[in-house]
């Protein structure tokens, strides 16, 4: 059997933060830094996600709604877009990104080790009740220093029956971030730019090693919030279904339906696993390329 890893990485920290600490139930873990909560993972919807997820500038950085509603300047639009998380729209043909029959679930099934800022959590991936893939994740948060916060996420997915990954824009490894940080929207004050170039709506459905939303946060603070691409990553660089409304993913699966040319399908055989690597990296203060860029070649080593 091969066995391989699917590792998301936000920056491989340079050393962990020892003031993390935890408060677990059967199906949640919150993180604390000292007493700020920085995020929760949670599992009452159709899949975990975080939520919220406290930047180096203190306030939330992704949108409240809906698991809290009715936030000022939020608006209620795709309410399967929560917080950070990882799923995929077609997977064997069935969707995952919205689950709208309550029929495709990534499902918690129990907590593994945890301690200070890292925790591991056993899912598994169902199509009504019938597993098609068995997920071991274990996140890891760390503060390289006081102005920054790294989340590594190592998932190792593995299927259960042959599985095809199938070509579309919805997926895979997402963020929706808070309203100030948006491009465009009702309070929204931020920009996006990738390692191309490429900025704003220009970013869509564009290949990149990493690409940044950057902007005020709720309090008025400038904050830049980057994910990123690793080069031995399926599909490097990745295609980005960043939406100027909020949205960032990276998505390896996604091909045509960025390009309307070539083809994203990805099967695993029974058994084997595949192995990915992102990075996600919060760092207070303006938007500066060459510091982004310093970071993710850290990151690609």
């Amino acid at each position: 059997m091969k066995s391989t890893f699917f590792i998301i990485s936000a920056l491989l920290a340079q050393s962990a933060f020892a003031g993390f600490r935890q408060e677990k139930t059967d199906s949640s873990l919150k993180l604390f830094d000292s007493d700020i909560l920085i995020t929760e993972y949670r599992t009452d919807h159709h899949l975990p996600y975080l939520y919220p997820l406290v930047g180096p500038t203190g306030v939330g950085l992704t949108r409240n709604f809906p698991m809290k509603k009715n936030v000022e300047g939020e608006q209620p639009d795709h309410p399967h877009h929560r917080s950070f998380w990882f799923t995929h729209g077609d997977v064997n043909g069935h969707d995952f990104w919205h689950s709208k029959d309550h029929k495709s679930n990534i499902v918690h099934k129990s907590f593994g080790k945890s301690k200070g800022g890292t925790f591991s959590v056993n899912l598994e991936w169902q199509q009504d009740k019938e597993v098609i893939l068995k997920e071991t994740r274990t996140y890891k948060l760390s503060k390289p220093n006081e102005k920054s916060l790294a989340i590594e996420v190592h998932s190792t997915l593995t299927a259960a029956t042959e599985v095809k990954f199938g070509d579309t824009k919805e997926g895979s490894f997402a963020l929706r971030v808070s309203p100030t940080l948006r491009h465009e929207g009702k309070v929204a004050k931020g920009h996006i730019a990738n390692s191309e170039g490429q900025i704003d709506k220009d970013a869509w459905g564009k290949r990149a090693r990493w690409v940044s939303y950057y902007g005020p946060d709720s309090s008025d603070k400038n904050v830049t919030i980057t994910m990123m691409d690793h080069p031995s990553n399926h599909n490097h660089p990745t295609f980005w279904h960043a939406r100027t409304y909020g949205l960032l993913t990276a998505n390896p699966f996604g091909e045509k339906s960025f390009t309307k040319k070539g083809n994203g399908n990805f099967t695993l055989k029974k058994g084997d696993s595949l192995t990915q690597k992102y990075g996600l990296f919060m760092q207070s203060g303006t938007f500066k390329k060459d510091s982004v860029e310093k970071a993710y070649q850290a990151f690609a080593k």
